[in-house]
């Protein structure tokens, strides 16, 4: 089920999706963010595996790195924006009751999606 979706701000790779849980490679272009949302029925653990960038949790700012494991309760909002030279790609693991793209309440995009 591996397949490969191109967005504004870079790309996502499926690499597992069982009844249980989801698991996507994300990628984020230099200078870019996914917006800020959150979800109802999933939460999820990012681990950054390459690049540095800036972690938007619940109006909260911090930064992060290759390495860092970042936690994503259910309805906590969240964005990762890129602010290093190289792509910032991080797995993402989710788990809860429901995967779909639909799950997703944008409350900050520059994309123009909301």
């Amino acid at each position: 089920m591996n397949y490969t979706e191109k967005r504004p701000w870079g790309s996502f790779e499926n690499l597992l999706e069982e009844k249980f849980c989801k698991v996507k490679m994300i990628t984020i272009a230099p200078g870019q963010a996914p917006s800020y949302q959150y979800h109802f029925k999933r939460s999820e653990v990012w681990v950054v595996v390459q690049g540095n960038g800036e972690f938007k949790q619940d109006d909260i700012l911090r930064n992060v790195k290759y390495g860092d494991i970042l936690i994503v309760p259910t309805k906590s909002k969240h964005q990762l924006k890129n602010t290093g030279e190289e792509d910032l790609i991080f797995i993402e693991i989710q788990h809860g009751k429901y995967f779909g793209e639909d799950d997703i309440v944008r409350v900050e995009d520059n994309y123009g999606r909301i």
